[in-house]
Order: structure tokens, then sequence, then C-alpha cells
């Protein structure tokens, strides 16, 4: 079986994609915002606060989206939710009011129920968040799977070290994972993920199996060969500034920590599901594991991401293992992206546009307001040995001749050497001649001349395969750590 990749929104995929108890674990770290304190739930929110607690507010607000999840929850929509789950969010609607942690809640009971419906009945379920809301999320929980013959199993506690620490409070270093079973029967590996004992823990473990009763001698303690039985707190380091396996996305984590995950719930090619991959850690792991997987994400930076990191770790081969969904295959697929209005994927076109024009080089200009007609940004090694700069700018709508005036100012305030300009629509004759007016770039590294602005199409894109063919100096995220270099250094390192 191919591995699945969607893009687009999880709850959507999961109810259209994902058939019932086909995966074996999930694994999810939805987006979270860990600033926001246990008062600002109540909406108590004093100016000092509203800054920390923007970023959270942007993306969870009480919208259509809410109001309609609310609906399907209390109306028990197509008979998907436990009568202990919609007391749950009635009651907390009663408690804390339409406002942005219940908006997250009510998507966090549509996407939780879904994943309990794709699961197997051995299927295991590990849900990261912080302490800001772990305890509303544990009710949600209980309220899916323990009403329906599952087992709260554990709250792991992912302990770690680094950054600052608060003056007046301690030092807040760890995140919370809860770990579901969606029946009695569930998978725990424990060999597979059994810890090294410290030299001091080995003589301790000596002198604790030897306890003495008059003449009887009795093993308390039975040392395993592999090492010790995990804890359900786990001490994994972040990862590291200078880290390998730093890519550069915000919210990454270790690859020690899914490994622990994937091992201890799954065996070799099980299903394994993560519903908001991000960079792709979970999937990069499961397959390093040579587990299936199912990975989904809401927005294309990510979904290109994933497949620079897979790219670079295991080889462009394992591309053509994974089968791809909601990406445009044609016009008229990508006109229906362009004119999306959800507000969360309103820029979700341009996104696709400049990463698979620059195949996944380019950086995506994501600050919010005017952009000054750069919607992203690539470099390439320039003659002097310095970067030069790549400008590009998508437009969906109606495009003429002053597009590229504006674009050739903007150029010169951003100091950039060339600009790539993608239309949805087809340039006019005027277009194509205020860019050949530009001119030409060119500089002893390239063995051609090229237009200083260029006019894509959309369809150029999709029926010709056209890709940016200027070699760029400067990739935007940190490439993955590659396996088979890993394992050749290591097996040096044996000898």
């Amino acid at each position: 079986m191919a591995n699945q990749l969607y893009y687009g929104d999880n709850l959507e995929n999961l109810r259209k994609y994902i058939k019932d108890e086909s995966v074996d674990l999930c694994y999810i770290d939805p987006p979270f915002n860990s600033k926001r304190n246990y008062n600002q739930i109540y909406n108590n929110i004093g100016q000092e606060d509203k800054a920390q607690a923007q970023a959270f507010i942007d993306t969870w607000t009480w919208d259509n989206h809410a109001n309609h999840g609310l609906d399907e929850i209390l109306s028990n929509y197509d008979g998907k939710f436990t009568r202990q789950c919609i007391s749950l969010i009635n009651g907390l609607t009663d408690v804390l009011g339409k406002g942005s942690l219940l908006a997250y809640l009510i998507s966090m009971t549509l996407r939780i129920t879904e994943i309990h419906r794709v699961l197997k009945s051995t299927g295991s379920f590990y849900l990261h968040c912080d302490p800001n809301a772990s305890h509303y999320l544990k009710l949600v929980l209980d309220a899916i799977f323990c009403a329906q013959g599952g087992d709260f199993l554990n709250e792991i506690v992912w302990c770690y070290r680094g950054g600052g620490v608060p003056k007046k409070d301690f030092a807040r270093k760890h995140d919370i994972i809860f770990r579901y079973s969606k029946g009695k029967i569930y998978y725990f590996n424990v060999d597979n993920i059994r810890i090294p004992y410290s030299g001091d823990s080995e003589e301790r473990l000596k002198y604790k199996a030897r306890a003495f009763r008059g003449d009887k001698v009795y093993d308390n303690y039975q040392q395993n060969d592999k090492g010790k039985h995990p804890e359900d707190w786990f001490e994994i380091q972040p990862i590291m500034p200078s880290s390998r396996e730093r890519l550069g996305y915000p919210t990454q984590k270790p690859e020690a920590l899914l490994e622990r995950i994937i091992k201890a719930s799954s065996n070799g090619d099980d299903i394994i599901l993560d519903a908001y991959c991000g960079c792709g850690t979970t999937v990069a792991v499961a397959q390093k594991l040579n587990r299936q997987w199912i990975g989904i994400d809401i927005t294309y930076q990510s979904i290109s991401l994933i497949l620079r990191r897979l790219e670079d770790t295991f080889g462009k081969e394992v591309l053509t293992n994974i089968n791809l969904h909601g990406i445009p295959k044609d016009l008229e697929s990508a006109i229906a992206l362009a004119q999306k209005q959800d507000d969360r994927t309103r820029k979700e076109f341009e996104k696709w546009a400049i990463l698979t024009y620059s195949n996944n080089r380019a950086v995506i200009n994501t600050k919010k307001g005017k952009d000054q007609g750069i919607d992203g940004t690539a470099y390439f090694n320039g003659d002097q040995g310095k970067q030069e700069k790549i400008i590009f700018q998508v437009k969906s709508g109606k495009v003429q001749s002053k597009d590229i005036r504006d674009l050739l100012g903007t150029m010169t305030l951003e100091n950039a050497s060339i600009a790539i300009f993608i239309t949805l629509e087809n340039p006019t004759k005027d277009m194509i001649n205020t860019a050949k007016k530009a001119g030409f770039y060119q500089n002893k590294y390239f063995t051609q001349t090229y237009d200083k602005i260029q006019i894509v199409t959309v369809k150029d894109i999709i029926e010709n395969q056209q890709r940016l063919n200027i070699r760029l100096g400067l990739e935007v995220l940190k490439s993955a750590e590659k396996i088979i270099e890993t394992k050749a250094t290591q097996t040096q390192l044996n000898f």
C-alpha cells in the first residue's frame, strides 16, 4: 500500500477518505498557544495580556466554523457523538461562553471523534498538548474513548531543558501527551523502548535483588538485559538550534520522541496517522521504522516541507510511493483553490504556486497586512560571492501591464535581481512587452541569460510542468539528515 499525504482540512479528509477501523496508531500535535494563561479562558484579559494572547485568538476564534461545529455536536450529527460528549460540550458552553477556548475544544472534539472512528479495535491514540488546556482535553478524550469501551492509559510528561526561565514562576519545561486505547486489547512493545541502565542504577538493582528473609533469597527486582521499563515521563531533549535534525519549523518535535511512541504502540507494516503532520516528524519516523503512514495538513508549506524532508532523508525514490491528495493537478482544481473564501486558507493558492514552481525551495511571506507585492523569496549565488534575491508575486484575479510596472518598482525597493510573476489568467501582450523592457540578468555562474521579470502562468506550471531552472544557493529550510549518511557514519564508528 502506498503512503498517503493529504493537503487540506483534516476534518474533511478524515470524513471523506479515511475508512472505519483502518489505522493502528494515531499521534497528533495540534496547534495551541502555550502563552495563554488560566485566567484568560474566562475573558479576564488585561491590556498587558492581550499581546501574548493574540496568536491564540488568531488561530481559534468564535466564528461560523465554531457555530457549525457546536450545532453538529449538540444535534448529534450522523449519530457520531456519545451522550457524554454532547453533555460535556453543552456544559462547557455554559461555563466558558462562546470564545476562543470553546472554539478550540469544539474543533478538537470533531476531529478526535473521527480519529476514534478510523482507529482499529486494537488501535492507540496519543494526543500531544500543553498544561494550559490538557485538563479540558482529557475530559473530551474520556467522553469519546472511555464512553465507547476504550481506556485512558497514561498521562505522559515530556520533560526537557533549555530556553529561558520566568523570574517569578517555576520554569515551565514539560508538555503533556495523553495515551488512550480504543479497546481493551492494544499493543505495548516494552522491549522495543527499554532505556539503558546507568552504572549507578545497575549497582542499586543488584543490591535490591538480594532481599534476605531468614535463609531465603528473594529476587524482587528482575533486571532486563535490554534496559529498564520506561516511566510515564520522557526525558528527551528538544531539538537544539545547532542540531542537524532542525528544519526551521517552529513547533518541530524531536524524532526520538516519536520513535518511542511508534515503537511502543505499533508493529511493522502497521498504519500510522498524523492528522496535524506539520513538518512531518511522525511520517519521517514511520518511514524509517518501515510503517505505512497517512499525513494530513491544512497548509501547503507543510506539505512542501514534508516532501523535501522525505526526499532529503530517503532519496527521491521515496516519493514514488506517496499518493498526494488535494494538490491541484489540473487548471480547474487550481482555480478552485484560488477561489476559496475561508480565511484559514486564503493564501494557500499563493503558497502552492510559489513552492511548486520553485521545487519547494522558496520561502513564503507570511507577514500580515500589505506585503508590498512580495508573496515569496528565493536566493542564488551572485558574481560577488553574495546571495542575490528572487522575489515572487502571485495573482489569481485580473492582471494588467500596471502590475508588471509595480513589480519593477518593488524589485528596486527590495534590491532584487529577478522577479517571478505567477498569474492564473493569461498575461496580455502589453504585460509581456513591459516585462521584456526590464532587460536581462546574467552572472558568471549562469550558462544563459534570464529575463529580469518572468511571467509564468498556472497553466504552464500544471500542464507543462514548468519550473524555476535557476540553481538556488540558499535553502529556505535546512535539509533533513540523510539516513544513509548517518548509517555509514555509525558503521565507521563501530570499527
